[in-house]
């Protein structure tokens, strides 16, 4: 029986990703529905706080200065990391699903575990200080609201994070 992990991450998945999945599951049969928020929810004031914590000055400073998407580019933007990421899922020989989520990206791992009874769900983004610290993040968030572990996992990295 195959089971199925749902993955939600805030951008494409990239090599490194694409292998912590992999030994994740093994040899066992695991279907992917890997979900990408077109809204993510993001704060202005977190998203400046969570960059310049990372020593990533420009970023906090587009931010400031409003470099930041329009509602239609965001949903662009989604639609093309889930093709991206399914691409590189199906070239690693893993089955894998997805849709572009909206508002709250946190509901939509809920619903999409319960109705699909994945076995596991797995968020894969980049560090982010305040809701990491806080405890606020998505995996965090998804953890109190099911009952199937909740694994964190940093973008392109083999570290997890608090969840």
């Amino acid at each position: 029986m195959t089971s199925t992990i749902v993955v939600l991450t805030e951008e494409s998945l990239v090599d490194r990703d694409i292998e912590n999945l992999r030994s994740l599951v093994g040899d066992t049969p695991v279907r992917f529905d890997v979900l990408v928020p077109a809204d993510p929810g993001r704060n202005l004031l977190v998203d400046v706080l969570d960059n310049l914590s990372l020593l990533d000055f420009a970023q906090a400073f587009r931010d400031l200065t409003g470099g930041r998407p329009s509602k239609a580019d965001e949903v662009k933007e989604a639609v093309t990391s889930l093709a991206e990421s399914l691409e590189q899922l199906k070239a690693a020989g893993l089955e894998a699903t997805g849709t572009v989520t909206g508002e709250d990206p946190v509901a939509a791992v809920v619903e999409t575990a319960k109705r699909t009874s994945a076995d596991q769900v797995v968020v894969i983004t980049r560090p982010h200080a305040v809701e990491d610290t806080f405890r606020t993040d998505w995996a965090n968030e998804a953890q109190h609201r099911l009952g199937v572990p909740v694994l964190h996992l940093y973008t392109g990295s083999g570290f997890i994070g608090e969840s």
